[in-house]
């Protein structure tokens, strides 16, 4: 059995994001567990430099999860050729540099998504990425989701026969920041910082529609900015000049209709913070992020519309949860073992940065559709 070492430059990781879902629940995880375990009997073990622009909270970060290296010099992590790796979870209008400075160093890219400010940028990434041979890939990690599993297994199993329609509603309550602290970043509503929940959340849509239900034909597509002003990190008010919220409706080459609310501004009535309702022929289905119920139609009910009385039914009852049957890992940790392999032993991973793109296209045309108050079709994106 050897172990093999796979230096990662991880820069962007003091953020929530960065420093939750990727540094201690998937690299300091995968390191607990004594690495990535491959079918000879060999290990990948990541060593991961930890690279940013604050170096206290680097240093607090390493010392609390055992990490050895960190930096504040971009440009000498990528010139240590032990470094194979660039992962970046920096804000959205920082990363795409970041990116093609490691392109141009020759290192493999893993990254967050957006990819970019925009399709043209993203793109750009991709075809510098193939024109350089290095191999790259975007995190899709709704796709790991238990909740998302269980619902993939329905709809390859047939379950729901021809698939007429889904509702895909996603949000919570973001705190203004005055009397209660925002549960994210000030940024997040500024356009001009990257901002805005289009650009946030429609990347994420683009890969779970495509990777469930097919094609997107055309989309039309609602945004709003609910809340005028937040208060930031320092206490100070700002102008949110970013949208908050987004109601959108695509329309796929199958025939489905998906309707798609996504916001920062509704309070939670729904079994999860995410839901995705399913309705074919044959069944529904409402999958959250950990679970999965459905109602196949020989156990539909049978309701009638009568204001006059009481609601006889309790509908909510009358669904079936779908069995683990597996374990579900953490799914940014399961994506990383997986990238981790692509690179050591070539292992298929489809989740490319022309991927990403595509979920950057998806977010510039919501914003045209906004803008324009139109329907926009969704041309095929190749390089």
């Amino acid at each position: 059995m050897a172990t093999h070492k796979i230096g990662i430059i991880m820069n962007g990781v003091t953020g929530r994001m960065g420093t939750n879902q990727h540094l201690i629940r998937s690299i300091v995880a995968i390191r607990s567990e004594g690495g990535v375990k491959l079918a000879n009997g060999d290990v990948l073990y990541p060593d991961p430099i930890l690279v940013g622009r604050n170096e206290a909270k680097l240093q607090a970060l390493a010392e609390k999860h055992g990490i050895e290296r960190i930096g504040t010099d971009l440009e000498a992590a990528l010139a240590d050729d032990h470094n194979v790796i660039y992962f970046d979870s920096q804000t959205t209008n920082r990363r795409a540099e970041g990116i093609k400075q490691a392109i141009a160093a020759g290192k493999h890219i893993y990254c967050e998504k957006p990819t970019a400010t925009s399709v043209e940028g993203s793109l750009e990434l991709a075809k510098l990425a193939r024109e350089a041979g290095v191999k790259n890939g975007v995190v899709q990690d709704k796709l790991f989701l238990p909740g998302l599993l269980k619902l993939k297994r329905l709809i390859d199993s047939g379950y729901f026969g021809e698939i007429l329609s889904v509702k895909l509603d996603f949000g919570y309550w973001v705190f203004e920041g005055d009397w209660q602290e925002g549960q994210r970043p000030s940024w997040n509503y500024r356009e001009e910082d990257g901002g805005g929940i289009i650009v946030d959340m429609f990347a994420h849509w683009r890969y779970v529609i495509d990777n469930l239900f097919g094609e997107i034909k055309s989309l039309t597509c609602l945004g709003a900015t609910h809340i005028p002003s937040r208060v930031d990190e320092n206490g100070e008010t700002y102008k949110a000049t970013a949208d908050d919220a987004a109601y959108a409706i695509f329309e796929m080459k199958s025939g489905a209709v998906i309707q798609a609310n996504s916001s920062w501004t509704t309070r939670v009535d729904r079994d999860d913070l995410l839901t995705i309702q399913v309705d074919g022929k044959l069944g529904s289905a409402v999958a959250g992020l950990r679970d999965c119920k459905t109602q196949h139609r020989v156990q539909t009910p049978r309701p009638t519309w009568n204001p006059d009385i009481p609601n006889p039914f309790n509908f909510q009852e009358q669904w079936e949860q779908v069995p683990e049957n597996e374990f579900y890992d953490n799914g940014f940790k399961i994506q990383w073992e997986l990238f981790l392999k692509h690179i050591h032993q070539d292992d298929a991973f489809p989740w490319d940065l022309l991927e990403g793109a595509k979920g950057t296209q998806l977010s510039d045309l919501g914003l045209e559709a906004w803008h324009g108050r139109k329907w926009v079709d969704v041309p095929d994106l190749s390089l």
